[in-house]
């Protein structure tokens, strides 16, 4: 199958595909860096001739409440017309875990609006929902940090390995469509400082983390189930201790 990766020179979509080449896919990484641009609609229909399936990893520039809106808004539609132009059966995005359920949070709120655009567009669709990635826990403690201690909310977390989510990813793509919603998510799920905390203790940062209540994750308070899938997920195969022994190697 030929098998466009939008977002394909990024964390995600670079391991897509990959994984999709070793599998024998025609697998072609597209990025504004190679002139393909969901935004702007250049190189799609070159992009998406004889494509049978487009997996959708992009992702916003700026995280600005407006702009990333318009972002995936204006991304999808760009990406709907230009896949049935092309006659792609089987459109999947790359989605998050709980989005629907923090609409203090930016971009979840604008996920969801990409998600029932997607749902809309007539085009046949898999979104997968993911967790946070693993990769992203240090950033996720900088962004957490006031007056030197990284403060986060009591809800629990459940991180995933980007190389599952891709794994997951290139799997889905090779299958039928789903027409509609899969949670995956990482194997180990404690609450959310316990697991910055050890990732932060692996790399020698001594930064004290706190659990308070109050503390906004990217925005948006985080309930006790605000970032972990409700019912049945898909769950990946590496743990966090398994990642951050890698991670100490890199």
């Amino acid at each position: 199958m030929k098998i466009v990766v939008m977002g394909g020179s990024g964390l995600i979509g670079s391991r897509v595909v990959t994984l999709l080449k070793e599998a024998g896919h025609e697998a072609l990484a597209a990025s504004p860096r190679s002139g393909v641009n969901a935004v702007t609609g250049e190189g799609l229909s070159d992009a998406f001739a004889g494509a049978d399936v487009v997996v959708d990893v992009t992702n916003a520039p700026s995280w600005e409440p407006q702009a990333v809106l318009d972002f995936f808004s204006t991304s999808e539609r760009n990406l709907a017309t230009a896949e049935k132009a092309a006659g792609v059966r089987h459109h999947v995005a790359l989605s998050i875990v709980g989005c629907d359920r923090t609409p203090e949070n930016a971009y979840f709120v604008a996920k969801v609006a990409q998600e029932k655009l997607i749902e809309a567009s007539g085009v046949p669709y898999s979104i997968v929902r993911a967790t946070q990635f693993m990769e992203f826990i240090g950033g996720i403690a900088d962004f957490s940090m006031v007056d030197g201690t990284v403060r986060l909310g009591d809800g629990l977390f459940q991180p995933i390995a980007a190389d599952d989510v891709a794994g997951f990813l290139a799997q889905i793509a090779c299958g039928s469509p789903l027409n509609g919603m899969t949670d995956i998510a990482g194997p180990d799920r404690a609450p959310f400082a316990d697991i910055v905390g050890r990732y932060l203790k692996s790399v020698g940062d001594t930064r004290p983390v706190v659990t308070d209540s109050e503390a906004r994750y990217y925005g948006g308070r985080v309930e006790e189930q605000s970032l972990v899938p409700l019912g049945d997920a898909r769950i990946g195969r590496v743990s966090l201790e398994q990642w951050l022994a890698q991670a100490k190697k890199a």
